[in-house]
């Protein structure tokens, strides 16, 4: 028998294929597992590394913001001292409440809560709940600088998202005492007027910060406060007003102002040789008929025909350019009409009625003669007119650099038409200033100098050590001799002349009146009893060797009587300050003779 060949099958070759795992393959695939692990946990790492280095700072910044506040602390502005070290403006503690609408649930209750117990009106309580209805603010301020004593009521509630921090509030010591000079700030404590806004970046110091945790319903944790940021305190200034002067000043001009009825007054202390301003003082009457000092500083920012205190320029400048002498005689008339017969005409007269007649200069100035000084002013020219008067400092703003503070009004000479080139020899058609006055007669008492106002003395820094401000500027307008003559041709309008009010028992003063009729609405009245009179005193003593000067004014004093004159209505206000004036700078008589000399 044959054996047949067994048949057999085609098997299938199993050769790899890539990219395809086989079940019999498992070492392929924890290697293909372990290369996807290294690359997650390498993200995870590269992630983490990021968030703790790159971007560790915002999510830090995230975190803390969940569970903290920070808050701005104000720095305390510096003090504003008198001459004297008595503190004339500060700052003291106060609270200021505030909330933050993120952290509060129910915004109508709690500016309800706030409003009972801050005594909010509705208005103000419907506003507050408004602005704690947006949650997209962290900030809403609900009372600023409050009384410690309130503050604590409130905090004692426990509000939610309700917080408070400190915050100093601005006060004035004496109350008004020389409120127009010093200014006021604002709730943000930046200046705003006065010495506060002129030496606003001396007295702001350099905010710091504060950082407050929280709980979950936004209530402060108590002593979580931290200071991030310390306050550095503003820098003190020490100013050149005498505090007692200045009270003593204030409660003069209030005194006369009420017992005329005159809409008001201002007054000048300056001390001779440095220009440092004393006091300074504004009065006036409110629509109640009150009397009060005034808010704004009316010698500096507001300007008036002077009148007759003019006079002292033009008989000075006559004197110095040596076409007038104190003896010189000048034939007077009562009165010279202006453009005679045409619609023009003006006329101008004497205040003492009188004939044509001869005065001295001497007499034209103690007599206070408008002819007598334009015959004067006549023989220097309209030219040297104008420059006399501005180099004792009319039409100029001075170096007070006080805000708001007015140049007054004096047209170049060449400006000057008709009338005008006369007028302003004995105090009209031109605008001054207290200050700009007291500084002209200032420059006779000081031999011939004219010396810039000042009002700081002095700075103080954080380690409390004084700086001095630089001495005021000065420059010579008139010769010594020409300021002697001047000084005592004006001893004489004191013994003898417009201004015997002013006479104080065994000083000698020297000084001059000014009458000026106000224009109101741009018109002069014509009868007298409807004219505004701007009544004025300057005056310096002892007139030996001054030591201070000082102007007075009346604003609108009576028109109808003898008070409307700068010797009745303001030269008692100075014969008033003198002593105190004295007591305080130690000023003692030169000489034991002093004073107008006994008839």
């Amino acid at each position: 028998m044959v054996q047949r060949p067994v048949e057999r099958k085609a098997v299938r070759s199993r050769a790899y294929v890539p990219g395809v795992f086989r079940a019999g393959q498992p070492h392929r695939r924890l290697i293909a597992l372990f290369v996807l692990t290294v690359l997650v946990f390498g993200a995870v790492l590269t992630r983490v590394t990021i968030l703790q280095t790159a971007d560790a700072s915002s999510y830090t910044l995230a975190g803390a913001h969940q569970r903290t506040q920070e808050t701005v602390l104000r720095a305390s502005r510096g003090v504003i001292f008198d001459r004297n070290g008595d503190e004339l403006a500060l700052s003291v503690p106060a609270t200021t409440i505030f909330v933050n609408p993120k952290l509060v649930g129910d915004p109508a209750t709690t500016a309800a809560a706030l409003a009972t117990m801050l005594q909010l009106t509705p208005e103000r309580q419907q506003a507050l709940a408004d602005a704690i209805s947006n949650k997209d603010k962290g900030f809403v301020y609900v009372a600023r600088q409050i009384d410690d004593k309130t503050a604590s009521s409130v905090m004692a509630l426990k509000l939610a998202g309700v917080d408070s921090y400190p915050e100093s509030t601005r006060v004035i010591p004496g109350g008004d005492l020389a409120r127009g000079v010093i200014g006021r700030t604002d709730t943000d404590g930046k200046g705003t007027a006065g010495l506060e806004q002129q030496y606003d970046a001396v007295l702001t110091g350099a905010d710091g910060e504060l950082v407050r945790q929280h709980d979950r319903a936004g209530r402060s944790i108590p002593g979580s406060g931290t200071v991030t940021l310390p306050a550095v305190p503003g820098r003190d200034i020490v100013s050149t007003i005498d505090r007692s002067i200045q009270f003593t000043l204030e409660q003069a001009l209030l005194a006369r102002a009420s017992e005329l009825g005159a809409r008001g007054g201002t007054a000048v202390v300056e001390e001779t040789t440095t220009g440092n301003i004393l006091a300074m003082a504004s009065v006036r009457r409110d629509d109640q008929g009150v009397y009060h000092v005034t808010t704004a500083n009316v010698g500096a920012v507001d300007s008036y025909e002077p009148g007759s205190v003019a006079k002292v320029v033009t008989i000075a400048a006559g004197l110095n350019e040596g076409v007038v002498t104190p003896d010189t005689t000048l034939r007077v008339a009562g009165k010279i009409v202006y453009n005679s017969g045409t619609p023009w005409e003006f006329t101008i007269s004497d205040a003492e009625v009188h004939a044509t007649q001869p005065m001295t200069v001497h007499e034209i100035l103690v007599h206070s003669s408008n002819i007598g000084t334009i015959g004067v002013s006549e023989k220097i020219g309209p030219e040297r007119q104008y420059d006399y008067m501005t180099a004792f400092g009319l039409g100029q703003r001075s170096d007070l650099n006080f805000p708001g503070e007015s140049k007054g009004i004096l047209k170049p000479w060449q400006q000057w038409q008709g009338t005008e080139k006369v007028t302003p020899a004995y105090g009209y058609g031109v605008a001054a200033t207290a200050i700009q006055l007291i500084g002209a007669v200032n420059t006779i008492a000081n031999n011939g100098v004219y010396v810039s106002p000042r009002l700081v003395q002095a700075t103080i820094d954080k380690a409390g050590k004084m700086q001095p401000a630089a001495p005021s500027a000065t420059r010579v307008v008139v010769t010594p001799q020409t300021a002697q003559e001047m000084n005592l041709i004006m001893r004489d309008v004191v013994c003898n002349g417009t201004a015997t009010r002013a006479q104080v028992d065994g000083i000698t003063v020297a000084g001059k009146t000014g009458t000026g009729i106000k224009a109101i609405g741009g018109q002069y009245a014509t009868v007298a009893k409807d004219k505004a009179y701007y009544s004025s005193f300057v005056g310096f003593f002892p007139a030996e060797a001054p030591r201070v000067t000082t102007l007075i004014s009346i604003d609108e004093p009576p028109a109808g009587n003898i008070d409307r004159f700068g010797g009745t209505a303001a030269a008692p206000v100075f014969q008033a300050v003198v002593p105190t004036i004295m007591h305080q700078l130690g000023i003692q008589p030169p000489t034991t003779n002093g004073g107008c000399p006994k008839k």
